[in-house]
């Protein structure tokens, strides 16, 4: 009977993991995202954007359902692509004709 209890509040304490590490997972993505369009993301690197948003939308989507394994997988996704986007963003501004074409 006790071995049944404790596994019964092992299981509801891994039960509660999936929430919180996909919500710990979108607010990263949503921070690099916003890093992204800090950076000028949405002009200079429209396909990492895209897909970084449109990850984090299905992330959001999937944790609705209760999916929360998927949504942390859609999650990561996003901020590995919203990183790309960043960094393309950051690579391509630093050779644009305002900065008189020269590399910092």
């Amino acid at each position: 009977m006790k071995k049944l209890m404790v596994l019964v509040a092992v299981a509801g304490a891994l039960a509660a993991c999936g929430p919180v590490k996909s919500t710990a997972n979108i607010l990263d993505a949503e921070v690099q995202i916003q890093a992204a369009r800090t950076a000028g993301a949405d002009k200079l690197a429209p396909y990492e954007w895209t897909a970084a948003n449109l990850y984090l939308s299905k992330a959001r989507e999937e944790v609705g359902y209760s999916d929360y394994q998927a949504g942390v997988d859609f999650a990561v996704k996003a901020s590995r692509f919203a990183n790309e986007a960043r960094e393309k963003a950051m690579a391509t501004s630093g050779s644009t004709p305002e900065s008189g074409g020269r590399n910092p």
